[in-house]
């Protein structure tokens, strides 16, 4: 289980281990404070929905299908009779 785990998680992660990672997260909790960890958390649930909510609108873009047009269109952008 611990190597399936070990295997799974993140390259940043590394070799960090729990008391590694206890002292980090009492580091934060200094340097923000209490008050302010729920707020940057919530900002970055926000920012984490909106930034899944634009795939989906990107991913739906995508697959719709393609409009064609009754008349032919033209080359945008310069004149290119020569």
């Amino acid at each position: 289980m611990t190597e399936y785990l070990f295997n799974t998680m993140p390259l940043f992660f590394g070799n960090i281990k729990g008391t590694q990672l206890l002292i980090i997260v009492l580091v934060i909790l200094l340097l923000f404070g209490g008050k302010k960890i729920p707020e940057l958390m919530k900002g970055l649930g926000k920012g984490v929905h909106s930034f899944k909510q634009g795939l989906e609108e990107a991913k739906a873009e995508m697959n719709k299908p393609v409009e064609k047009s009754s008349e032919p269109s033209e080359p945008k952008g310069k004149d290119r009779s020569e």
